[in-house]
């Protein structure tokens, strides 16, 4: 028996502020939307185009205030050719939450607060 990534999920309060972050940020775009027949939820996923793994964005319509992640110690991991061009467009998006210079990396928070980890190609 073989398994393999197909997906991730976030839950989101904002789906078009998530969508927007995302596609500025990272460049992922939408690939599938599901939208509840009564409207209580939709689900949209993400790609980067290159690889099948998706982030799926859920947004539940009676939700009502910030998701509680705990320590927040989960998260979603990316490597960019541009180590150097995504680390100041970050900057200049003012998202970066942390940072691990010696190790050559640093994390992103979304509008949610969940950390996305940046990666250069090498690592």
């Amino acid at each position: 028996m073989k398994f393999k990534f197909c997906h991730n999920n976030f839950n989101v309060l904002n789906l078009e502020k998530s969508l927007e972050f995302y596609e500025k940020a990272l460049g992922l775009t939408e690939t599938k939307r599901s939208v509840a027949e009564d409207g209580s939820f939709i689900l949209v996923f993400l790609g980067d185009g290159e690889t099948t793994h998706k982030l799926e964005l859920t947004w539940l319509r009676d939700w009502d205030r910030p998701y509680n992640l705990g320590d927040n110690e989960f998260h979603v991991a990316l490597r960019v050719e541009d180590f150097e061009g995504a680390y100041n467009l970050h900057k200049k998006m003012d998202c970066i939450c942390y940072e691990n210079k010696e190790m050559g990396i640093y994390f992103i928070a979304d509008p949610d607060n969940y950390w996305i980890e940046i990666l250069p190609m090498d690592k």
